[in-house]
């Protein structure tokens, strides 16, 4: 299971990001940059990344198997992405809004990467894309 904790440590310390985390047009840098992860969390290209996706996704099954190092190299991205909310949510509860909307994003894109239909894998992805952006207050 090693290799499962450094594909996880990998994913936080990569120096060249994976192309659905590049931004793609100029008026991105207008939305918040939580916003912008969200943006490209949900982006088709994140969906159909099987290699360089976030290991949110591509590992979830391994971890729950794996050791205490692979779990704490994941609850690391984890927290970084609860980060990400909270320091961009202007709510009394953002640590609790910050984690459900991590729960929300993750949930919803596995749930798309695990069904065979492709209209409610969209579905799932729009879905749960549109809901952590109307939570956020981001719309």
């Amino acid at each position: 299971m090693s290799s499962t904790r450094e594909a996880v440590r990998q994913f936080l310390c990569k120096k060249v990001p994976a192309t659905w985390q590049r931004r793609r047009e100029p008026r991105a840098v207008t939305k918040p940059h939580a916003r912008r992860v969200v943006d490209a969390y949900f982006s088709r290209a994140h969906f159909d990344d099987h290699n360089g996706c976030s290991p949110l996704l591509g590992t979830a099954s391994d971890v729950e198997r794996a050791g205490e190092a692979v779990k704490a190299a994941y609850q690391d991205v984890v927290e970084q992405m609860v980060k990400v909310f909270e320091d961009h949510l202007d709510d009394p509860q953002r640590h609790d809004r910050s984690l459900a909307l991590v729960a929300l994003c993750v949930g919803g894109m596995v749930l798309a990467r695990n069904v065979g239909d492709p209209d409610l894998a969209d579905g799932f992805r729009r879905a749960a894309h549109a809901e952590v952006l109307r939570a956020a207050g981001w719309q």
